[in-house]
């Protein structure tokens, strides 16, 4: 398994995520760290054998994790890029066929995956795209801008098909998993649930402080992190609050990784793992079954010894 981080000091990170062939102990083994842009790393995502970064600096780089190599950039956005997500078949959840991007010019650019050549230039926002979420179908879209609106692009067509004021700006979007009948939103330290029809709100829950990263886990739980610090866990079944890695990190929490099971659903291991990423430069992997303990410890952490701005796996 890989991560990838990026860093407000133009770094991208590479660690696989190994056990130790004395022992059962994990360790995050370093792949690979360089100044890949030329301008702070503002989103990362993962899918499979690659990896894709979006920087200030208006470019996408493309990396191919088991070479631990740079493969390209794609300089098409006019404006940083804050937002990126591949898409994957389901009869082929490993292998990303499409990769799209959202950025600071307000439109979500759409590539084809092999080989890596834009498709098309969506425009949705009058300001930037804050955040996207790719449909399990891959037919459609959610995007949230920095208008304070929540738009909808149907991907086959190419084009945005809705689009809605919010009442405060959304940080965040996700698809819950499986068939993403729900689908979640950030908006400083609110976290809502939604119906993926008709974007009715189901629940609503207060974090108490801005949250910065979410991350949909099994069992309808969604995984927080942010200004407080610590990685919380809401059952979106219920919108209630189900418990808590108190003072994950020493600082703010920016990114969030939820490890799922195998392809074809066979339970791993690692299916129990959580991966956080703070600006104090430090990735740690918990073990949610030992959440329950007063104060859990990490298996395994890595010290970059920046100031990390996002993670994916």
């Amino acid at each position: 398994m890989s991560l990838v981080a990026g860093s407000y000091e133009k770094f991208i990170w590479g660690f696989s995520l190994k056990t130790l062939a004395t022992s059962e102990t994990l360790t995050l083994k370093p792949l690979f760290s360089y100044p890949s842009h030329t301008a702070p790393i503002k989103s990362v995502a993962v899918a499979g054998p690659v990896g894709a970064s979006g920087g200030a600096d208006d470019a996408i780089k493309i990396y191919e994790l088991p070479s631990s190599s740079e493969i390209g950039s794609l300089l098409d956005p006019t404006g940083a890029v804050s937002a990126i997500s591949f898409f994957c078949s389901p009869l082929a959840p490993s292998i990303p066929r499409n990769l799209l991007a959202g950025s600071d010019d307000g439109a979500v650019r759409v590539y084809d995956a092999d080989p890596f050549v834009l498709l098309k230039t969506v425009p949705v926002h009058r300001r930037g795209v804050s955040d996207l979420a790719v449909h399990p179908s891959g037919r459609l879209a959610l995007t949230v801008g920095r208008d304070s609106t929540l738009a909808m692009v149907n991907l086959v067509r190419g084009r945005r098909s809705f689009s809605c004021r919010l009442d405060r700006e959304a940080t965040n979007v996700r698809y819950g998993l499986g068939d993403g009948e729900r689908f979640f939103m950030v908006a400083e330290e609110r976290v809502t649930v939604h119906d993926s029809e008709d974007a009715r709100l189901i629940h609503e829950m207060d974090a108490g402080k801005r949250v910065l990263c979410i991350a949909p886990g099994e069992g309808g739980l969604l995984f927080t992190g942010g200004e407080d610090r610590s990685v919380s866990a809401w059952d979106t079944a219920s919108g209630k609050f189900a418990y808590r890695i108190e003072a994950a990190h020493s600082a703010r929490v920016k990114g969030l990784v939820v490890f799922k099971n195998r392809s074809g659903g066979e339970t791993s291991e690692e299916s129990n793992f959580i991966a956080s990423a703070s600006s104090d430069g430090i990735i740690r992997i918990w073990d949610v079954r030992m959440l329950s303990e007063e104060k859990p410890n990490a298996l395994a952490e890595a010290n970059t010894k920046s100031r990390l701005t996002c993670l994916a796996g």
